[in-house]
């Protein structure tokens, strides 16, 4: 095997016989006329690329004469593509050639507004797909990233885990959820620049890919723009200013490069109120090139973001406090101090090695090592002593809907006439007042008491009841990944790879402060007093500020993928097939041991294996040199994330029932056309998900789990199904060489195509509990606007200042429905048999369930920016935006509420003008506004 391996890499290695045919030229700014070193030069159609070098000049040796297509790519600089013909043996000089800086897509960056957001409201996930499509400048997809990012528009109607996101080959996205976590980088927006995007399904070089794409970002200090970079950036989001600076040497004679960047974004209070923001970031890079086929390059990547989150509320609640309430926070002295933050701070390291064998090959590997930790904070309660201001019995509508329903069907006049003493007036009265009363003290107040919570852990001889603590979860992970691309003929390419990633997770809860206290005592104060402890190994166990306690416990995975790709370039089509294998196990080891679960909580659960197969292909057809269809076709098996692997995994190994891989099918068409003024693309795409599984925690009553103050439950539904369908219009018509008109356009529909089981695990109970299938079969997929237009305008002038507007309107968004509403569980009576419940119509029912569709919205926007080269040769320059110019205040997204688990019990808790627990809302920014100053060297 040895022997084999030596002999193709030898084989691979022999340079080929030397071509005489040769393209070569010079690459400069076209305002500075200055050498652009790195810039990637592609032969289009060929695994063929170099960089310019100091000088900027480049050589090429394409493999056959004719008309071949060149593109010339350079972060912060708009992609340039010319189409040559060469003769035989000709040696071809293209003289300079010009980059002209991309001012748009490099400063609007800046305006993707969930940069550092993951918004999460009783564990239901709002991850949008923006970030993702940051490299791309195709019409449509800048529309999404840009100007529907905000919105939470989801690319094709799928979330992020969908689309793949490297890092010098280092696998981003987590084992956990699937999701990259862009917090890790946030910030360092110069550095991340250099990046390809591989739209949906087709071809990636360095991975298999996901349905929606492929991100891969190169970090090669090489290739940065040389120079320096300093800035400063204010806006009125997530943020209100933000210093940053960005160095690179370049490549030096003696084949050095370094580079250096970073960036501070802080407020103190950002848009939501009680919300502050502090993060830093930095990164560093030094790469060396020891011969002209082998260079080797050092990242390092560190940022702590810290968040304060701002909660989704309900109509109610909007109405007493306004749309920018937060329940999160409270005054304590002359602070505002939020319960709920994330923090997070994961350090990245990476050495990359390339090998260039030749013209035709390349191998590069990475090794990689990620640590730290995230932390996600709240309160924490014992004896019913909820600090929660919006806890239910604070509000107006419990207390209106305590009253008795013929209350509601009476004139006023015919409430009056009713004798003083009349026990169903007096009562009602008392109900009336008491929700005035508590109207009024919500206005006033309806914050966090931090006062009223310390001076009641005074009365407990130093035991606190209510503290602050965070869920901790501190991963280690070590991965190695090698690509490897080569030239197998003048039409053959191969693209393969191997990548393997070992993650250790320790997961536990951690006593931040005490609040007033001294101690606090280790025990669900709701369980019975045989199993209150958290670890039976340790009972009645007193902690203090920094301990661990609630939950304990250590997972692990690995994971192995290989992929080979081939693209096979004829006259006029393109060809391409790849496939994919992935080994993954995962475990956990328990290090509590719950009295709920005493013999499968502690120590190591068994391994559950998962070995998938993935394969994809397409084909392009070049109609004429203007205009192309493209047809991509994927199925692709994968392995579920970590966190739906076991049933509830804060305390038990049990594995989740009926766990399975995932099958994903997708079929994507496109029709292209380029001209030198129009751009446009039509793509038409259908997705199908099979044996998908959803997990979500809430507190919900009426089940009769435990007693009849209701349970904290995780919610479990497998298999399920889901179908996204539509089509995606994008163009790109230059009215002149200055002014420029884009469209985008977003049809698409997103639903459920089964009914999936629904299984409920309460944290007291030994296993979990089948509910039967829950009909959410045909109900929309809340993932944001399923229908979206855009229309901008574009102005460019030979001065180097542009203005940008755009104009768009989003619709058919839709709130998550609750499966535990559309279980049998819901509408049967236990003392029927499991008959419905007395009072229940089809009518009625159909009316309760009907899924919230969201009001449509429309917004418009403008970028403007301005640049000036000084004297010295170097830049000075603003950006500046306005999103949201009349300021319409929207919902970008919402979910019913499951504390209600009977239809009686939800009929009586919506009879006044508010359900109870009714349905929970986010909103959007208003008019905000983004300014960035800068000084390029």
């Amino acid at each position: 095997m040895k022997q084999l391996v030596l002999a193709l890499f030898l084989v691979l290695s022999i340079p080929y016989a030397l071509a005489q045919r040769e393209i070569k030229g010079k690459i400069l700014d076209a305002k500075t006329r200055m050498p652009l070193q790195a810039t990637v030069v592609r032969l289009i159609g060929t695994a063929l690329s170099t960089l310019t070098d100091r000088e900027g000049t480049f050589v090429l040796y394409p493999p056959t004469s004719g008309n071949w297509e060149l593109e010339f790519s350079l972060a912060n600089y708009a992609n340039k593509r010319i189409t040559v013909e060469i003769l035989q043996e000709e040696q071809l000089d293209l003289g300079s050639i010009f980059l002209e800086e991309d001012w748009i897509s490099t400063e609007k960056l800046g305006l993707i507004l969930l940069e550092d957001q993951d918004l999460e409201e009783e564990e239901i996930p709002t991850a949008n797909s923006a970030r993702l499509l940051q490299a791309t400048k195709d019409p449509f997809q800048q529309a999404a990233a840009y100007t529907w990012g905000s919105s939470f528009y989801r690319m094709r109607g799928l979330d992020n885990s969908y689309g793949s996101v490297l890092i010098n080959g280092f696998i981003m996205n987590k084992m956990h959820h699937g999701r990259p976590q862009w917090s890790n980088w946030g910030g360092l927006n110069d550095v991340m620049r250099n990046a390809v995007f591989s739209s949906g399904p087709a071809l990636a070089s360095s991975t298999f890919g996901g349905l929606l794409g492929t991100q891969s970002i190169v970090t090669s200090p090489a290739q940065f723009r040389k120079g320096l970079r300093l800035g400063l950036a204010g806006t009125t989001t997530t943020y209100h200013w933000k210093p940053f600076f960005n160095y690179a040497s370049g490549l030096t004679s003696r084949g050095w490069a370094f580079a250096l960047s970073g960036s501070y974004r802080g407020a103190k209070e950002s848009y939501w109120q009680g919300s502050d923001y502090t993060a830093f970031s930095l990164f560093m890079g030094i790469e060396k090139k020891i011969t002209k086929k082998h260079s080797v390059y050092f990242s390092g990547i560190i940022a702590k973001n810290k968040r304060a989150k701002n909660s989704s509320n309900t109509l109610e609640q909007t109405e007493l406090k306004g749309i920018n309430y937060n329940a999160y926070w409270g005054w304590q002295g002359n602070r505002k101090r939020n319960a709920r933050y994330q923090t997070i701070q994961e350090p990245l390291l990476l050495l990359t090695h390339v090998w260039t064998f030749n013209e035709r090959s390349k191998l590069t590997t990475t090794l990689g090592y990620q640590w730290g930790y995230q932390a996600q904070s709240r309160l924490d309660y014992q004896d019913n002593l909820n600090p929660d201001p919006v806890h239910y019995k604070n509000l107006p509508s419990y207390y209106l809907t305590q009253i008795d329903s013929t209350y509601w069907q009476m004139s006023s006049d015919e409430f009056n006439a009713l004798p003083e003493a009349d026990d169903f007036k007096q009562t009602t009265l008392a109900h009336l007042q008491q929700a005035e009363e508590s109207r009024s003290s919500f206005i006033q107040q309806g914050q966090i008491d931090w006062e009223a919570l310390y001076k009641k852990n005074t009365s407990f001889n130093g035991q606190s009841k209510i503290i602050l603590f965070e869920d901790r979860q501190e991963d280690q992970t070590l991965s190695a990944n090698t690509a490897f691309q080569t030239a197998l003929n003048d039409h053959l390419l191969l693209f393969a790879g191997v990548n393997y990633r070992n993650l250790r997770s320790m997961n536990f809860k951690k006593a931040v402060d005490l609040l007033g206290g001294s101690y606090y005592k280790d025990i669900d104060s709701y369980q019975e007093k045989t199993r209150q402890d958290s670890d039976l190994n340790h009972p009645n166990r007193t902690i203090y500020a920094g301990d661990t306690y609630g939950y304990h416990y250590l997972l692990l995975g690995q994971s192995l993928e290989a992929f080979t790709q081939f693209t096979l370039h004829l006259h006029r089509v393109d060809l391409y097939f790849g496939q994919q294998v992935n080994f993954t196990n995962y475990q956990r080891e328990g290090l509590y041991r719950n009295p709920n679960y005493p013999t499968n909580s502690y120590g190591r659960s068994e391994r559950i294996p998962f070995n998938t197969l993935g394969i994809k292909g397409g084909v392009t057809y070049y109609l004429t040199g203007k205009h192309l269809v493209q047809l991509d076709l994927t199925y692709n098996n994968r392995p579920p994330v970590l966190q739906y692997v076991f049933d509830n995994v804060r305390v038990t190994n049990t594995i989740t029932p009926h766990l399975q891989a995932e099958n994903n099918w997708n079929i994507v068409g496109s029709y292209r056309l380029r001209t030198t003024r129009l751009q446009t693309r039509l793509t038409g795409y259908l997705t199908e998900i099979r044996q998908s599984t959803q997990l979500n925690f809430y507190y919900t009553e009426g089940m009769d789990l435990t007693d009849s103050k209701g349970s904290l439950v995780s919610e479990l539904l497998t298999p399920v199904d889901t179908r996204h369908i539509g089509i995606e219009l994008s163009l790109a018509y230059a009215l002149s060489s200055t002014l420029k008109i884009t469209a985008a356009a977003g049809f698409g529909q997103s639903f459920y195509t089964n009914n999936p089981r629904l299984y409920i695990q309460a944290t007291n109970t030994a296993k979990p509990q089948d509910l039967g299938q829950a009909k959410l079969r045909h109900y929309r997929i809340a993932n944001g606007p399923q229908t979206a237009l855009a229309l901008g305008l574009s102005y460019r002038a030979p001065s180097f200042w542009f203005i940008e507007t755009t104009l768009s309107y989003l619709t058919d968004s839709y709130v998550r429905v609750s499966p535990l509403k559309r279980s049998p569980t819901f509408i049967s009576d236990p003392q029927k048999m499991g008959r419905p419940y007395d009072g229940i119509t089809a009518l009625n029912l159909a009316e309760l369930l009907q899924q919230e569709k969201l009001p449509a919205f429309t917004l418009a926007s403008i970028t403007a920016g301005k640049s000036w080269r000084l004297s010295n040769r170097s830049i000075l320059g603003f950006f500046c935006s306005i999103q949201n110019i009349f300021n319409i205040r929207y919902r970008t997204g919402g979910f019913e509420q499951s504390r209600n688990a009977t239809y009686p019990q939800e009929m009586a808790r919506s009879s006044g003008d508010y359900a109870v627990f009714g349905t929970k809302y986010w909103y959007s920014y208003g008019r905000n506004f983004f300014i960035q100053l800068y000084y390029n060297l």
